[in-house]
């Protein structure tokens, strides 16, 4: 279930709140009892980076290990080969 952020706009009063997707959204500040409580937009609290879900995931370990098309898969990093290009 997701954490939406509310904020009371009379009081100031805020709360994270774990809601279903489904609810209907809080009005009724808690704190104050005004109609007056709103969700806050806030930031998604994960990143995704790399090429791939798998390729940030669990960085270490035993496993196989992640292969890389390019210059350094080939040994070559210093540039002196045609697929340093």
């Amino acid at each position: 279930m997701p954490i939406y952020a509310y904020k009371c706009s009379a009081c100031g009063h805020v709360e994270d709140v774990m809601q279903k997707v489904s609810d209907a959204p809080l009005s009724t500040c808690p704190q104050c009892g005004a109609e007056a409580y709103a969700k806050q937009l806030t930031a998604a609290g994960f990143q995704l980076k790399g090429k791939g879900w798998y390729a940030t995931d669990f960085k270490g370990g035993s496993g196989t290990q992640k292969t890389e098309d390019g210059p350094s898969a080939h040994g070559c990093g210093a540039g002196g080969c045609a697929c340093a290009a």
